[in-house]
């Protein structure tokens, strides 16, 4: 049985409105300085999915961390 997993991924910039649009499967938090997405993702290819598509729009990621387990 596959667990999911939560992770939180944070790159540096304070997201607008279009750009949260394109993590609308994420839950988006912006602040000072930086974006935080938290995805619950099924498996590794899922995530590197994410990271393709935040590196593809320019973003530098500045953490990855994940969070549980489910």
């Amino acid at each position: 049985m596959t667990h999911r997993q939560i992770y939180e991924i944070v790159f540096s910039g304070e997201a607008g409105s279009a750009l949260r649009a394109e993590f609308d499967d994420c839950e988006v938090v912006v602040a000072a300085g930086h974006t935080t997405l938290r995805a619950d993702l099924p498996d590794q290819a899922a995530l590197s999915g994410l990271l393709q598509r935040i590196t593809g729009l320019g973003l530098q990621i500045v953490q990855l961390q994940a969070v549980a387990t489910r």
